[in-house]
């Protein structure tokens, strides 16, 4: 075992298997403040990294909102940024339209840090939301962010919903169920799913979602969240691993590979709904782009660079493709009051 490793097994061995969300949490914290996990080299490749028009569509799609919306101070903030390549790519075509908001970076790595202070320097950055000043109206952005924070599983069993935990056997660590109901947990309408069905929920997302809301009532704004996922509730298991750009076991190295889950968009919009903040989509990624304009922009890059135009096609099949990241992935934006609605919805 890897020292992260034995320490949780040591957790497991004093206090009992742990909760999936706990596992999740801590094996991801650990898994993204020691490394940077993008590209080739890594385990995954985002949006932004396939092409600079995903980041520089989202800036002109949070650009066009603030010029109908009379050029209200902004200030733009960013969840789990990445190497900082969609800010970057963002901040440029806003640029061209005179939008130059204050940059702020919702990030704990270290390691990201200093590949987000590379491509944007001027950046400010922040453990949390709270950080964030409060004086202006916010552009929010988080693209493959929600998908990372820890979910609790819950198992029907004979007794009920029963928590999902995290066992450590032999050195191995295993899923195990916990044997106390949480049937209040399961919303009414799937409470009578078969034996064996699993639900998901994540608190961590929506309590993030909640802060969202808050500051958006509060200051006024949008927030355009990028991620894959369904309309939920639903059951089903989607829990996963990546590592080198391969499904892995989730039990399996924690602390050494991407933990994810699919996210549930309704309920994300819905806890939005409570703010009173206007909810659009989920739609999904590759008619949200073409809405924006990406083949146009296509075609200028490739005119622009005829020994690249393959490329370019390529790289726009993969963000809009049926069969790739197109239809899995989501976009769901979120808007205080008296916003304009937003493009592409």
């Amino acid at each position: 075992m890897t020292p992260f490793a034995q320490r949780l097994a040591d957790q497991i061995a004093t206090s009992g298997p742990m909760p999936l969300a706990q596992y999740m949490g801590e094996a991801n914290g650990h898994y993204y403040a020691t490394r940077d996990p993008l590209g080739a080299r890594g385990d995954f490749t985002t949006a932004p990294e396939i092409s600079q028009m995903f980041g520089e569509l989202i800036g002109l799609w949070l650009a066009d909102i603030w010029v109908r919306g009379d050029r209200p101070p902004v200030r733009y903030v960013e969840l789990g940024p990445g190497r900082g390549t969609l800010a970057s790519d963002a901040l440029r075509a806003m640029k061209k339209v005179g939008l130059e908001p204050p940059v702020h970076f919702i990030e704990t790595s270290p390691v990201l840090r200093a590949a987000q202070a590379e491509s944007v320097p001027h950046a400010e950055w922040h453990i949390d939301l709270v950080g964030v000043p409060d004086d202006a109206a916010l552009l929010i952005v988080a693209n493959e962010f929600f998908d990372a924070l820890p979910i609790r599983q819950f198992v029907r069993t004979e007794a009920g919903w029963c928590e999902r935990l995290v066992d450590c056997r032999d050195g191995r660590f295993r899923a195990v169920t916990g044997d106390r109901a949480f049937d209040q947990i399961v919303p009414q309408h799937l409470r009578d799913a078969p034996e064996g069905s699993v639900f998901e929920t994540s608190p961590a997302g929506i309590a993030v979602m909640r802060q969202l809301a808050a500051r958006l009532h509060e200051q006024g704004g949008v927030g355009l969240i990028a991620d894959y996922g369904y309309r939920g509730p639903a059951i089903g298991e989607t829990l996963q691993a990546v590592r080198s750009h391969e499904y892995a076991d989730p039990f399996a190295d924690p602390g050494e590979q991407d933990l994810t889950a699919h996210v549930d968009f309704a309920t994300l919009a819905a806890e939005a709904a409570t703010e009173d903040l206007e909810t659009y989509g989920p739609v999904e990624q590759g008619p949200f782009l073409e809405a924006l304009g990406i083949g146009p922009r296509a075609a200028a890059l490739a005119a622009a660079a005829p020994a690249h135009a393959e490329d370019v096609d390529i790289a726009m099949r993969r963000l809009t493709g049926p069969d790739t990241m197109g239809h899995l992935f989501k976009m769901l934006a979120i808007a205080a009051p008296g916003a304009p609605e937003p493009a592409g919805f």
